[in-house]
């Protein structure tokens, strides 16, 4: 879910390839809820003409990104490849996961890293915990950064302004009785978190959800993403999550900081 406020268009020019955007937008009119679509649902998403559409989704056939059984389209595993060039080009992802596996196996729930995208958050990286939990994400999940632990620690590292501007254009829709919707209570918890370091969500995301966040930092002492650790309210209340969780989440996050400062870019 695309939740940033649409920039104005870009004009066709040298420094803007219009047929390639135009590609990357049929790319993402692929979706959870809409994993196959015919040439006229592809072209009625993004705005194309179905000319304009079925050249970009014969072209996406052509170079493996796309198959189609003749009416419907669907991407195809290939497409994983544009994804995969993001996370190998991190170093801190290898160095993050065997940290985050332990963590996992202290903790037992699942832990994950994410990068601020606009008003989201995105998986980069995901330590599941075998037990059974209503939210089903992975590598790639997208989720709002408002009401998400890891969420409000990204945006604690931003400069008030573009804090700001950020939550104004976040829909900060209520998911629970719990969500916090309004910009300056937002605000006020976000700045808590800037000032404790670390931050915890209780349930405004989903009914039962709990989670905490630290930050990851690179040698700049900048937040370069986030790594969280989720459990359920029937199962830990937020105060032992706390007091049990979350020294450990912070000496995970500090471990990988200190290995991300030794990388050379």
């Amino acid at each position: 879910m695309n939740t940033n406020t649409p920039p104005a268009r870009p004009r066709p020019g040298d420094s803007y390839v219009q047929s390639f955007a135009r590609g990357l937008e049929v790319i993402r009119s692929f979706s959870a809820s809409a994993p196959q679509q015919t040439l006229s649902e592809v072209a009625a998403k993004t705005g194309l003409t179905r000319a304009g559409a079925r050249r970009i989704l014969l072209t996406l056939q052509t170079l493996g990104y796309v198959e189609s059984d003749g009416k419907l389209f669907r991407l195809t595993p290939r497409i994983l490849d544009l994804g995969f060039a993001y996370l190998s080009s991190m170093p801190i992802w290898d160095l993050a996961e065997p940290v985050m596996e332990e963590l996992v196996e202290q903790v037992r729930e699942s832990c994950s890293a994410s990068v601020l995208d606009g008003t989201d958050i995105v998986y980069v990286l995901r330590v599941p915990t075998h037990k059974i939990m209503r939210t089903n994400l992975g590598v790639g999940s997208r989720l709002p950064a408002s009401c998400t632990s890891s969420g409000r620690m990204l945006l604690a590292a931003l400069p008030d302004d573009e804090l700001t501007q950020r939550l104004q254009a976040c829909p900060r829709v209520r998911h629970t009785e719990l969500t916090i919707t309004d910009v300056p209570t937002l605000l006020e918890r976000i700045r808590q978190v800037r000032a404790q370091g670390w931050s915890l969500v209780n349930q405004e995301l989903e009914e039962g959800l709990i989670s905490l966040a630290a930050p990851l930092t690179n040698r700049a002492g900048q937040t370069v993403a986030a790594m969280n650790i989720s459990g359920q309210a029937n199962r830990t209340s937020a105060e032992v999550m706390q007091a049990t969780m979350l020294p450990a989440l912070l000496q995970a996050a500090q471990t990988i900081s200190r290995m991300l400062g030794t990388q050379r870019n």
